[in-house]
């Protein structure tokens, strides 16, 4: 593994979005032109969360960027701000700058970005964001897909909306109402066993959806005994994880490198223990 650096907050200016864009690049020392994992955090987070991803992935040689998104607690939006109902659109449109704008960010740190190996990964929320660029579609939305992207990883990602949700999610989330019939980017998705979210009535298959009703190559990762924070991906100590589990959060980093790897340079993908998940590809 290589030493890391990481620079923060690196200021975007993005007209239109009521505020500038900050991000968080990380990188291995040394290397010439590496992949790249643009992130999406969940509900409520920011670019300080994630360490056990960014850091690993970064680690593993490649460039990782995460934003921080106008949902942040960090950022404080008031509920009745006008950019509220829109803020599935905001986030979509933080990544889309962040490729955009890649010149720029790469004055920022060492090394640079192969622009023919770039991935987009979230967790949760971050899951829909980056499902977008890959051809998800909230129904009654636009066609976010992004050709610049090759391949994802959806973390805990919520699953199919209408009669699936919650009266709750289905009152507080319409843009949970995603559509994956143009998902064809490959992809892996993760999900935890017991992962039973308050949002669906379906119980931790839900979060299988993005796999099972996407066409294309994918590839699905279930993790034993992970609920929705995988074991502590969310953060170094984050208040938040649940099913605290190194080795759960050590899966996940292996079998998702594996597969980003896979994806960009054929390598062979990580092997599972069968005691601590399953891997299933269609």
């Amino acid at each position: 593994m290589s030493e890391v650096v990481s620079v923060k907050p690196v200021v975007l200016a993005a007209p239109g979005r009521g505020g500038d864009l900050r991000v968080r690049i990380s990188v291995p020392v040394g290397g010439g032109a590496l992949p790249l994992i643009v992130f999406s955090h969940g509900y409520g987070s920011s670019l300080e969360g994630y360490g056990p991803l960014a850091d690993y992935w970064a680690a593993q040689g490649f460039v990782v960027v995460q934003p921080t998104h106008l949902d942040s607690r960090t950022v404080g939006l008031a509920p009745d701000d006008p950019r509220a109902p829109e803020i599935w659109r905001f986030r979509v449109r933080d990544l889309k700058l962040i490729l955009d704008r890649l010149d720029e960010l790469e004055e920022r740190v060492p090394g640079r970005v192969d622009r023919e190996r770039i991935a987009v990964a979230g967790h949760s929320f971050g899951g829909q964001t980056a499902g977008n660029l890959l051809g998800l579609r909230v129904r009654g939305g636009e066609d976010n897909r992004d050709e610049r992207v090759k391949a994802g990883v959806l973390l805990a990602t919520a699953g199919n909306g209408g009669a699936d949700l919650t009266p709750f999610a289905a009152e507080h989330f319409p843009f949970m109402n995603p559509d994956f019939a143009g998902m064809e980017t490959p992809a892996l998705v993760v999900v935890g066993d017991k992962d039973d979210s308050p949002l669906s009535h379906r119980g931790p298959e839900w979060m299988a959806d993005p796999y099972r009703l996407s066409p294309g190559r994918k590839s699905l990762l279930t993790v034993f005994g992970a609920e929705h924070s995988l074991g502590g991906i969310v953060g170094y100590e984050a208040a938040e994880t649940t099913d605290e589990s190194p080795e759960r959060v050590a899966l996940i980093q292996r079998v998702t490198t594996a597969y980003l790897r896979n994806a960009f340079y054929s390598e062979d993908l990580a092997e599972v223990d069968a005691g601590l998940g399953r891997v299933e590809s269609k």
